[in-house]
């Protein structure tokens, strides 16, 4: 029964119209993740109205495909222009941008889009052999667990910071604090607002990523002069994105590594792709025995978010198709999609709608081949952009900057925020201080403050006693503490004199 309706699914995502239906939506998706700020809730909400007189097996092909790519599509705009097409591809650029400026933007392409398609293949494999165990492991996570996460998280990128605790800790706080303006979850007051309509909904993260990246690049751009690639490096464009391919295959075990962990963070409803992003993000970096070169260009920063994102989406559908709890923002419009269009999350899917359940997966995984595959046939031409004198870029990745910002809600206080972070995020780089600490601060802020809330009221103050609880307070422990054990076991051995 389940072999029949996995090879089913596979002929519906081939069969006309479904399969023109699906490359458009491929086209369109990659386009959408390169334009920074727009990302996967945009292209869904763009491709959504076409579907009203498609059946449900080609709105389903164009929906998924046009989503499936746009995490592949903002790797690029985050690895040559330090502006991420979505908030999901942040981490990206934390060690794709510093590949880019030593000449090497061919090899993070290749390196992020192999590792897009591969680890969308694996999400969508892993969606298929998860469909008779569902519920069973959705239901492992409650609000501790969501807030002990988030709190992980939020270490892990504070102690990659140049080896500098300090300063990663202010940046995660002054992350945190900004994740608190606007409405409080549990009473409904308006906190740090000043008076300002805009903020009563708190900082928009696009916006806020444009401006501390992007924006901030520009301005060190135009200060410095020159192109963003520095002169002299290997320009051979189409041999660095054959090198960043080898790349995924020489790190195979953090990629298997980094795309389950995507996986199973889609599957947890609430965390979401940038959550994800920068968690895997951390595991790598603290997995590795080259810690240092993390941050400053190396491939396997590039590899590890690349995979987890579009293992995430995978995962996502797997509480989304279960029982109607959408895994992520994006997967809450594909829900209202699946209603529109006559289909009931629920076990209903999952008995007599397994076919389409199984379409899903088999468009996920050839969507994010093709996509991957249109991508890197033009990302030796892209690459040579990096080269551009400042005076022409600096000016165009503004102007499609803060076009990025403005869509996020059509509002100029978008453009406002962008501006004042991207002069914030100028000083932070100048100064030392991890700008990606301070982004996951505001994305896991507001998880955090949730489910602590959420978790004093269910279980009171002793509910990081559950056993998984726990176990991620002890790793949080290990982490906060390990800068001193080295230094103490250093010192020990005669290392460290003073």
């Amino acid at each position: 029964m389940l072999f029949e309706a996995f090879i089913q699914g596979l002929l519906s995502v081939f069969s006309l119209p479904s399969f023109l239906y699906m490359l458009a939506a491929i086209l369109f998706g990659l386009m959408i993740g390169f334009i920074p700020g727009l990302g996967g809730g945009f292209a869904l909400a763009m491709l959504i109205p076409f579907t009203f007189a498609m059946d449900p097996g080609p709105a389903l092909a164009f929906l998924l495909g046009g989503h499936a790519v746009v995490a592949t599509g903002g790797s690029i705009s985050a690895i040559l222009f330090n502006s991420p097409g979505a908030g999901l591809n942040a981490a990206t650029l934390l060690d794709g941008y510093p590949m880019t400026q030593r000449g090497e933007a061919g090899r993070a392409l290749g390196a992020a889009l192999t590792s897009s398609a591969m680890g969308g293949l694996f999400g969508a494999f892993v969606l298929a052999l998860m469909v008779p165990v569902i519920r069973p492991v959705v239901l492992v996570f409650a609000p501790p667990e969501f807030f002990m996460l988030a709190m992980l998280g939020i270490c892990f990128i504070a102690l990659m910071g140049d080896g500098v605790l300090y300063k990663g800790l202010i940046a995660g706080g002054i992350g945190l604090l900004m994740s608190y303006v606007g409405y409080e979850n549990s009473s409904g007051i308006i906190r740090y607002a000043f008076g300002q309509l805009y903020l009563h909904e708190g900082i928009s993260l696009i916006p806020a990523v444009i401006g501390l990246f992007a924006i901030a690049e520009m301005i060190s751009l135009a200060v410095k002069g020159g192109s963003i690639a520095q002169k002299g490096t290997d320009t051979s464009a189409k041999k660095g994105v054959l090198e960043g391919v080898k790349d995924v295959f020489r790190h195979w075990g953090l990629f298997l590594r980094s795309s389950a962990l995507g996986t199973l963070i889609g599957i947890i409803p609430g965390l979401g792709g940038d959550a994800a992003a920068f968690l895997v993000y951390g595991q790598a970096v603290q997995t590795s025995k080259d810690k240092e070169s993390f941050g400053k260009g190396n491939v396997k920063g590039v590899i590890a978010p690349e995979a987890a994102n579009n293992a995430k989406e995978g995962g996502s559908l797997v509480p989304t198709l279960g029982f109607g709890v959408p895994g992520s923002s994006s997967m809450a419009i594909v829900l209202g999609a699946l209603m529109m269009i006559g289909l009931t999350p629920g076990p209903e899917m999952l008995t007599t709608n397994v076919d389409i359940v199984f379409q899903l997966v088999w468009t996920i995984a050839i969507a994010n081949i093709i996509g991957a595959a249109v991508a890197l046939a033009f990302a030796g031409t892209l690459a040579k952009l990096t080269f551009l004198r400042s005076t022409i870029l600096v000016p165009t990745v503004l102007a499609f900057s803060l076009l990025g910002a403005f869509a996020t809600h059509n509002s100029m206080g978008d453009i406002v925020l962008a501006v004042v972070t991207g002069l914030l995020g100028y000083y932070m780089k100048n100064y030392g201080y991890s700008r990606a600490v301070l982004i996951l601060g505001l994305v896991l802020g507001h998880i955090a403050e949730k489910n602590l809330n959420l978790s004093l009221r269910l279980f009171g103050s002793d509910f990081f006693m559950r056993p998984i609880s726990l176990i991620l307070l002890i790793l949080i422990v290990v982490l906060l503490a390990s800068p001193t054990i080295k230094y103490w076991l250093k010192r020990r051995k005669g290392g460290i004199t003073s």
